[in-house]
C-alpha cells in the first residue's frame, strides 16, 4: 500500500465574478500494488489507484472528481513487457512545449508529478541493449480502437525515437499540450532525437493528417548545467504549430525558458518562463520547494494573463490567471 495526498491554498488577484480571492485544494490517490516474481527473472505485478480531489472557492464547492486513476496488470521478462488497463503512456525528450504528449497531461509546474491515463494494451519489447519496439492499442471515450507503435534506437551519437498512431474516431481531437484542434480521423507520425554532450540537444516533430488538415508541430530545446553554486540548470525551447486546411493556414509558435538550481540537501528553486509569441502572451512560475523523506513543502509565485486578455470561455478556477500566490503540502507513504 502507499498513497500520495496533497492540500494547498491559492489566493490570486484576478477572480471571477461572484467567487471567492481564495481557492483550496484537497486530493488523495492510494495505491495499491501486488507482484508475483516468477522463474528465469519473470515477473507478474498488478496496480490500482484511486483519485479523489475536491476544489473550494471560499466555502463553496468548485470541483470533485472521484475516479479510478490507475488499474492495470502487467508480465515483464529481460526481453519483454506487456501491460494492460489504465495506465501510464509517455515518450519523447522535450520537458515543457511538447508535441509527443499525445496521451498525458505531464506538467513540470505541478508539484505533484501526476498525469491522466488511458485504457489500453501496450507492449514492449528489447530486442538489444540499444533497441526497444513499442506498440499500443488505446480505447478511447467514443468506445473505438486507436493504435499505434514507436521504435528507440540508442546509439553513440545520441537516442532516436520513431512514432506512428492511428485513431479512426471521429470526434474532436486534441494534439501535444500546446494543442490546437484536429477534427476527425486522423494518423500522426514522428520522429524524435536526443544527444547528451556538451549540451544536452532534443527534438521532437510530429505529423497529424486528417482529411481537412495536416497539422505540423515541431520543438527544439537544449540545456547547461552552469558551474553557479550547487549547479545552475538552464533550459529553453521552442515550439512550432502549423495547421493546413482546405480553406485556411493558421500558425502557432511559443518558447519556454527554465531555471533550476538545488539549495543544498533539501531545498531547491524553478523558474519557468513561457511566451506565446503569436499572442503576445506570457506566463510565470517561481517554485521553492523543500523535499523531506516523505513530504514536500512548496510555495509557488505565478504571473499570468489576466482573463480579460482572452475572448473564449475561461475556466472558473483562480489557477493560471493574474498574479498568484499558492502554498501545496505533499505527503507520500
Amino acid at each position: 500500500m502507499k498513497g500520495q495526498f496533497w492540500a494547498s491554498g491559492l489566493t490570486s488577484n484576478d477572480v471571477p465574478n461572484d467567487q471567492s480571492p481564495t481557492e483550496s485544494t484537497l486530493g488523495y490517490i492510494p495505491t495499491l500494488s501486488l507482484f508475483k516474481n516468477l522463474s528465469n527473472n519473470q515477473l507478474l505485478d498488478m496496480e490500482w489507484a484511486y483519485r479523489l480531489d475536491r476544489t473550494y472557492s471560499g466555502g463553496s464547492l468548485l470541483y470533485n472528481n472521484e475516479s479510478h486513476h490507475r488499474y492495470w496488470v502487467r508480465y515483464s521478462s529481460d526481453k519483454l513487457e506487456a501491460r494492460l488497463g489504465l495506465q501510464k503512456i509517455v515518450f519523447g525528450p522535450s520537458q515543457i512545449l511538447r508535441s509527443l504528449s499525445w496521451f498525458d497531461t505531464i506538467d513540470l509546474r505541478d508539484p505533484t508529478g501526476q498525469t491522466d491515463g488511458v485504457e489500453a494494451f501496450r507492449l514492449r519489447g528489447f530486442p538489444s541493449n540499444t533497441l526497444s519496439l513499442w506498440s499500443w492499442a488505446i480505447n478511447n471515450d467514443q468506445d473505438t480502437l486507436s493504435f499505434g507503435w514507436r521504435v528507440e534506437l540508442s546509439t553513440n551519437q545520441g537516442e532516436w525515437g520513431f512514432t506512428y498512431h492511428q485513431d479512426p474516431s471521429k470526434s474532436l481531437q486534441m494534439a501535444g499540450q500546446e494543442t490546437i484542434p484536429d477534427f476527425g480521423s486522423h494518423n500522426r507520425l514522428a520522429v524524435d532525437y536526443r544527444y547528451d554532450g556538451f549540451i544536452g540537444f532534443w527534438n521532437e516533430s510530429a505529423l497529424i493528417s486528417s482529411d481537412g488538415s495536416d497539422i505540423i508541430m515541431a520543438t527544439v530545446g537544449a540545456d547547461y548545467t552552469l558551474p553557479i553554486a550547487n549547479g545552475l540548470l538552464v533550459m529553453a525551447e521552442y515550439m512550432s504549430i502549423s495547421n493546413k486546411s482546405d480553406s485556411d493556414e493558421l500558425s502557432q509558435s511559443y518558447t519556454a525558458l527554465m531555471a533550476s538550481m538545488p539549495l543544498g540537501m533539501v531545498h531547491q528553486l524553478m523558474f519557468i518562463s513561457q511566451f506565446d509569441l503569436e499572442e503576445n502572451r506570457s506566463y510565470n512560475y517561481l517554485r521553492w520547494n523543500s523535499t523531506y523523506d516523505h513530504y514536500s513543502l512548496n510555495f509557488i509565485l505565478s504571473i499570468n494573463q489576466k482573463r480579460a486578455d482572452y475572448n473564449e470561455d475561461l475556466p472558473r478556477s483562480l489557477v493560471g490567471f493574474g498574479t498568484g500566490l499558492q502554498f501545496m503540502f505533499i505527503y507520500n507513504h
